[in-house]
């Protein structure tokens, strides 16, 4: 059964920190491009960062900089590491492996 299980999403201030975590349950895991998109309410689901298999990442403007993407293919885990969090980061999170999406996890950030 294919799965992807997110964990650490959490209410933080701004200018703090928060990691993200997406572990992948009957997927060819080191194979697979991985990513995290996130979602506003009344908005769409917008990529936030990308990683291919092969290492190359690519990021959406308002967080390069800030968020790192990585992957541990022995723990078939993606993370997003989320720095200088902005209140404009504030949306449900998801991760995305090889055409597949969690469940969503909320992150918060107070002004």
């Amino acid at each position: 059964q294919v799965r992807l299980v997110e964990s650490g999403g959490g209410l933080v201030q701004a200018g703090e920190s928060l990691r993200l975590s997406c572990k992948a349950i009957g997927i060819n895991f080191g194979i697979s491009a991985v990513g995290w998109y996130r979602q506003s309410p009344g908005k769409e689901r917008d990529l936030v960062a990308t990683l291919s298999s092969g290492g190359n990442q690519a990021y959406s403007d308002s967080v390069k900089g800030r968020f790192t993407i990585s992957r541990d293919n022995a723990r078939r885990t993606v993370s997003l590491q989320m720095n200088s969090l902005k209140p404009e980061d504030t949306a449900v999170y998801y991760c995305w492996v090889s055409g597949r999406w969690g469940q969503g996890t909320q992150v918060t950030v107070s002004s």
